[in-house]
Protein backbone atom coordinates (compact mmCIF):
# COMPACT_ATOMS: atom_id res chain seq x y z
CA UNK A 1 0.00 0.00 0.00
CA UNK A 2 2.56 2.37 0.99
CA UNK A 3 4.77 1.60 -1.81
CA UNK A 4 1.44 2.25 -4.22
CA UNK A 5 1.00 5.41 -2.84
CA UNK A 6 4.51 6.80 -2.88
CA UNK A 7 4.17 5.30 -7.08
CA UNK A 8 1.25 7.92 -6.96
CA UNK A 9 2.69 10.69 -4.98
CA UNK A 10 5.53 10.44 -7.70
CA UNK A 11 3.51 9.99 -10.51
CA UNK A 12 1.68 13.43 -9.71
CA UNK A 13 5.11 15.29 -8.88
CA UNK A 14 6.04 14.23 -12.51
CA UNK A 15 3.04 15.95 -14.02
CA UNK A 16 3.32 18.56 -12.11
CA UNK A 17 6.43 19.35 -12.90
CA UNK A 18 5.62 18.86 -16.43
CA UNK A 19 2.89 20.96 -16.47
CA UNK A 20 4.73 23.81 -14.87
CA UNK A 21 7.85 23.56 -17.66
CA UNK A 22 5.12 23.56 -20.22
CA UNK A 23 3.41 26.88 -18.57
CA UNK A 24 7.25 28.13 -18.66
CA UNK A 25 7.48 27.71 -22.10
CA UNK A 26 4.60 29.24 -23.36
CA UNK A 27 5.06 32.51 -21.71
CA UNK A 28 8.15 32.53 -23.19
CA UNK A 29 6.92 32.09 -26.36
CA UNK A 30 4.00 34.35 -26.18
CA UNK A 31 6.24 37.61 -25.08
CA UNK A 32 9.08 36.60 -27.53
CA UNK A 33 6.71 37.68 -30.19
CA UNK A 34 5.24 40.89 -28.35
CA UNK A 35 8.78 42.07 -27.84
CA UNK A 36 9.54 41.31 -31.72
CA UNK A 37 6.60 43.64 -32.85
CA UNK A 38 7.19 46.07 -30.08
CA UNK A 39 11.01 46.33 -32.00
CA UNK A 40 9.05 46.29 -35.66
CA UNK A 41 7.36 48.91 -34.12
CA UNK A 42 10.08 51.32 -33.10
CA UNK A 43 12.32 50.65 -35.74
CA UNK A 44 8.99 51.64 -38.17
CA UNK A 45 8.74 54.83 -36.10
CA UNK A 46 12.35 55.52 -36.19
CA UNK A 47 12.28 55.40 -39.88
CA UNK A 48 9.34 57.69 -40.38
CA UNK A 49 11.05 60.14 -38.12
CA UNK A 50 13.90 60.19 -40.19
CA UNK A 51 12.18 60.43 -43.45
CA UNK A 52 10.04 63.40 -41.87
CA UNK A 53 13.76 64.89 -40.49
CA UNK A 54 15.05 64.32 -44.19
CA UNK A 55 12.16 66.19 -45.45
CA UNK A 56 12.19 69.28 -43.06
CA UNK A 57 15.87 69.82 -44.01
CA UNK A 58 15.24 69.44 -47.50
CA UNK A 59 12.54 71.76 -47.11
CA UNK A 60 15.24 74.41 -45.24
CA UNK A 61 17.66 73.60 -47.73
CA UNK A 62 15.77 75.07 -50.46
CA UNK A 63 15.78 78.53 -50.75
CA UNK A 64 13.50 78.55 -54.26
CA UNK A 65 10.52 76.68 -51.79
CA UNK A 66 11.54 79.44 -48.65
CA UNK A 67 11.15 82.34 -51.36
CA UNK A 68 7.88 81.32 -52.80
CA UNK A 69 6.69 80.80 -49.25
CA UNK A 70 7.12 84.04 -48.39
CA UNK A 71 5.91 85.77 -51.86
CA UNK A 72 8.73 88.10 -52.02
CA UNK A 73 12.98 88.08 -53.25
CA UNK A 74 14.63 90.60 -51.25
CA UNK A 75 17.55 91.52 -53.51
CA UNK A 76 20.31 93.56 -51.81
CA UNK A 77 21.32 96.39 -53.53
CA UNK A 78 24.08 99.64 -53.47
CA UNK A 79 22.86 103.03 -55.31
CA UNK A 80 24.92 102.19 -58.55
CA UNK A 81 23.54 103.72 -61.88
CA UNK A 82 23.20 102.05 -64.31
CA UNK A 83 22.62 98.20 -62.28
CA UNK A 84 20.67 99.63 -59.53
CA UNK A 85 19.08 103.37 -58.82
CA UNK A 86 15.92 105.24 -58.37
CA UNK A 87 13.71 106.73 -60.57
CA UNK A 88 12.09 110.66 -60.47
CA UNK A 89 9.06 108.77 -58.61
CA UNK A 90 11.76 106.46 -56.18
CA UNK A 91 11.25 103.18 -57.69
CA UNK A 92 14.13 101.38 -58.00
CA UNK A 93 15.36 101.12 -61.62
CA UNK A 94 18.45 99.95 -63.74
CA UNK A 95 19.47 96.65 -65.61
CA UNK A 96 19.64 94.71 -62.42
CA UNK A 97 16.65 95.96 -60.55
CA UNK A 98 15.00 95.35 -64.18
CA UNK A 99 16.57 91.93 -64.38
CA UNK A 100 15.44 91.27 -60.73
CA UNK A 101 12.26 91.97 -61.06
CA UNK A 102 11.49 89.68 -64.27
CA UNK A 103 13.05 87.24 -62.23
CA UNK A 104 11.10 87.29 -59.46
CA UNK A 105 7.89 87.82 -61.71
CA UNK A 106 9.09 84.11 -63.33
CA UNK A 107 9.07 82.70 -59.68
CA UNK A 108 5.16 83.93 -58.90
CA UNK A 109 6.72 86.56 -56.44
CA UNK A 110 7.96 90.09 -55.95
CA UNK A 111 10.80 91.36 -55.97
CA UNK A 112 12.01 93.79 -53.33
CA UNK A 113 14.90 96.42 -52.80
CA UNK A 114 17.07 96.44 -49.54
CA UNK A 115 20.17 98.97 -49.69
CA UNK A 116 22.91 97.03 -47.60
CA UNK A 117 26.20 98.28 -46.73
CA UNK A 118 28.40 96.46 -49.33
CA UNK A 119 31.22 95.37 -47.20
CA UNK A 120 28.44 93.07 -44.69
CA UNK A 121 26.92 92.13 -47.95
CA UNK A 122 27.48 88.36 -46.98
CA UNK A 123 26.13 89.08 -43.48
CA UNK A 124 22.93 90.13 -44.88
CA UNK A 125 22.88 87.48 -46.89
CA UNK A 126 23.35 84.29 -44.22
CA UNK A 127 21.48 86.03 -41.98
CA UNK A 128 18.58 85.83 -44.51
CA UNK A 129 17.70 89.91 -44.43
CA UNK A 130 18.41 89.75 -47.85
CA UNK A 131 18.13 86.53 -50.64
CA UNK A 132 20.46 87.52 -53.16
CA UNK A 133 23.47 90.41 -54.33
CA UNK A 134 22.25 91.20 -57.26
CA UNK A 135 24.10 94.90 -57.73
CA UNK A 136 27.31 94.29 -60.34
CA UNK A 137 29.18 92.47 -58.10
CA UNK A 138 31.94 91.06 -59.38
CA UNK A 139 32.77 87.50 -59.04
CA UNK A 140 35.89 87.64 -56.83
CA UNK A 141 37.42 84.78 -55.18
CA UNK A 142 35.80 85.68 -52.04
CA UNK A 143 32.39 86.09 -53.39
CA UNK A 144 32.55 82.69 -55.27
CA UNK A 145 33.86 80.85 -51.70
CA UNK A 146 31.19 82.46 -49.52
CA UNK A 147 28.25 82.60 -52.16
CA UNK A 148 26.37 80.27 -54.35
CA UNK A 149 26.69 82.21 -57.81
CA UNK A 150 24.96 82.21 -61.06
CA UNK A 151 26.36 82.20 -64.17
CA UNK A 152 28.38 85.71 -65.35
CA UNK A 153 26.23 88.59 -67.33
CA UNK A 154 28.42 91.24 -68.03
CA UNK A 155 31.83 92.42 -68.25
CA UNK A 156 33.42 94.82 -66.41
CA UNK A 157 36.53 96.64 -65.18
CA UNK A 158 38.21 99.04 -62.21
CA UNK A 159 38.90 102.55 -63.90
CA UNK A 160 40.47 105.45 -62.50
CA UNK A 161 38.53 108.37 -61.54
CA UNK A 162 40.29 111.69 -61.62
CA UNK A 163 39.46 115.43 -62.07
CA UNK A 164 39.52 116.17 -65.62
CA UNK A 165 41.75 118.97 -65.92
CA UNK A 166 44.46 116.42 -64.59
CA UNK A 167 43.79 113.56 -66.54
CA UNK A 168 46.92 114.18 -68.82
CA UNK A 169 48.78 113.44 -65.78
CA UNK A 170 47.74 109.70 -64.54
CA UNK A 171 47.64 107.38 -67.65
CA UNK A 172 50.10 104.80 -66.14
CA UNK A 173 49.93 102.27 -62.71
CA UNK A 174 53.08 104.40 -61.84
CA UNK A 175 51.99 107.44 -62.00
CA UNK A 176 49.45 106.55 -59.48
CA UNK A 177 51.53 106.22 -56.58
CA UNK A 178 51.25 109.50 -55.04
CA UNK A 179 47.42 110.02 -55.18
CA UNK A 180 44.69 109.26 -52.08
CA UNK A 181 42.04 107.24 -53.25
CA UNK A 182 38.34 106.85 -52.33
CA UNK A 183 36.88 103.30 -52.42
CA UNK A 184 33.63 101.45 -52.13
CA UNK A 185 34.54 99.23 -48.72
CA UNK A 186 34.39 95.49 -49.36
CA UNK A 187 34.47 96.25 -53.77
CA UNK A 188 36.27 95.26 -56.32
CA UNK A 189 37.89 99.05 -56.29
CA UNK A 190 39.27 98.59 -52.86
CA UNK A 191 40.97 95.14 -53.39
CA UNK A 192 42.63 96.56 -56.89
CA UNK A 193 44.50 99.73 -54.90
CA UNK A 194 44.83 96.89 -52.28
CA UNK A 195 47.13 95.36 -54.16
CA UNK A 196 49.12 98.04 -55.94
CA UNK A 197 49.87 99.62 -52.69
CA UNK A 198 47.98 102.78 -53.06
CA UNK A 199 46.44 105.08 -50.04
CA UNK A 200 42.91 104.80 -50.17
CA UNK A 201 40.15 105.59 -47.83
CA UNK A 202 36.50 103.44 -47.83
CA UNK A 203 33.47 104.75 -48.13
CA UNK A 204 29.85 103.03 -48.25
CA UNK A 205 29.37 103.37 -52.09
CA UNK A 206 30.88 104.21 -55.46
CA UNK A 207 28.95 107.07 -55.53
CA UNK A 208 30.11 108.48 -52.43
CA UNK A 209 33.76 108.00 -53.68
CA UNK A 210 32.96 109.95 -56.79
CA UNK A 211 31.70 112.76 -54.60
CA UNK A 212 34.77 112.50 -52.59
CA UNK A 213 37.11 113.52 -55.51
CA UNK A 214 34.27 115.91 -57.19
CA UNK A 215 34.75 117.84 -53.30
CA UNK A 216 38.52 117.72 -53.62
CA UNK A 217 38.75 115.47 -50.15
CA UNK A 218 40.50 112.94 -52.34
CA UNK A 219 42.72 113.09 -55.53
CA UNK A 220 40.75 109.82 -57.14
CA UNK A 221 38.15 107.17 -57.18
CA UNK A 222 38.43 103.45 -58.49
CA UNK A 223 35.01 102.49 -59.38
CA UNK A 224 33.46 100.10 -61.64
CA UNK A 225 33.54 100.53 -65.69
CA UNK A 226 29.91 100.28 -66.47
CA UNK A 227 29.17 103.39 -63.30
CA UNK A 228 31.97 105.43 -64.37
CA UNK A 229 30.36 105.07 -68.41
CA UNK A 230 27.36 106.23 -66.90
CA UNK A 231 28.15 108.70 -64.41
CA UNK A 232 30.83 110.95 -65.28
CA UNK A 233 31.87 113.14 -68.16
CA UNK A 234 30.18 115.24 -70.31
CA UNK A 235 26.10 115.14 -69.61
CA UNK A 236 26.25 113.50 -65.95
CA UNK A 237 26.10 115.02 -62.86
CA UNK A 238 30.11 114.72 -62.72
CA UNK A 239 31.02 116.43 -65.71
CA UNK A 240 34.75 117.78 -64.18
CA UNK A 241 35.37 114.13 -63.98
CA UNK A 242 36.73 111.35 -65.99
CA UNK A 243 37.94 107.85 -65.70
CA UNK A 244 41.44 107.14 -67.37
CA UNK A 245 43.16 103.22 -66.93
CA UNK A 246 41.77 100.50 -66.41
CA UNK A 247 43.07 98.26 -63.83
CA UNK A 248 42.15 94.91 -64.49
CA UNK A 249 38.91 92.98 -66.78
CA UNK A 250 36.39 91.08 -64.53
CA UNK A 251 32.52 89.68 -64.54
CA UNK A 252 29.69 90.39 -62.96
CA UNK A 253 27.14 87.82 -61.31
CA UNK A 254 24.74 87.17 -58.80
CA UNK A 255 25.40 85.89 -55.15
CA UNK A 256 23.01 83.35 -53.30
CA UNK A 257 23.05 81.85 -49.99
CA UNK A 258 25.69 78.80 -50.10
CA UNK A 259 23.79 75.68 -51.33
CA UNK A 260 20.54 77.88 -52.63
CA UNK A 261 18.65 76.31 -55.61
CA UNK A 262 17.65 79.49 -56.48
CA UNK A 263 21.74 79.74 -58.85
CA UNK A 264 20.43 77.49 -60.87
CA UNK A 265 16.80 78.91 -61.27
CA UNK A 266 18.44 82.10 -62.30
CA UNK A 267 20.83 80.43 -64.65
CA UNK A 268 17.86 79.07 -66.46
CA UNK A 269 16.50 82.48 -66.49
CA UNK A 270 19.67 83.96 -68.14
CA UNK A 271 19.70 81.58 -71.03
CA UNK A 272 15.86 82.31 -71.68
CA UNK A 273 16.04 85.88 -71.19
CA UNK A 274 19.47 86.07 -74.01
CA UNK A 275 17.77 83.96 -76.45
CA UNK A 276 14.44 85.50 -76.77
CA UNK A 277 15.88 88.90 -76.55
CA UNK A 278 14.61 90.66 -73.12
CA UNK A 279 17.98 90.61 -72.02
CA UNK A 280 19.28 92.43 -74.45
CA UNK A 281 16.21 94.68 -74.69
CA UNK A 282 16.94 95.34 -70.72
CA UNK A 283 20.71 95.97 -71.47
CA UNK A 284 19.94 98.77 -74.22
CA UNK A 285 17.84 100.65 -72.00
CA UNK A 286 20.30 101.08 -69.53
CA UNK A 287 23.21 101.54 -72.10
CA UNK A 288 25.07 98.11 -71.16
CA UNK A 289 24.31 95.95 -73.82
CA UNK A 290 28.07 96.24 -75.01
CA UNK A 291 29.13 94.56 -71.87
CA UNK A 292 26.39 91.65 -72.23
CA UNK A 293 27.97 87.93 -71.85
CA UNK A 294 26.41 85.71 -73.95
CA UNK A 295 24.19 82.75 -71.68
Amino acid sequence: MKKWIAVMLAGMMTAAALSGCGSTGNTAETEAPAEEADAAQADTSDVAEEDAAAEDSAAEESDMAYVQGKGTLVVGITDFAPMDYKDENGEWIGFDADMAKAFAESLGVEAEFVEIDWDNKILELDGKTIDCVWNGMTLTDDVLSAMECSNAYCNNAQVVIVPADVADQYQDEESLADLTFAVEAGSAGEEQVKALGLNYTPVTAQSDALMEVAAGTSDAAVIDSLMAAAMVGEGTGYEDLTYTIGLNSEEYGVGFRKGSDLAAALNDFFASSYADGTMESIAETYGVQAALIEQ
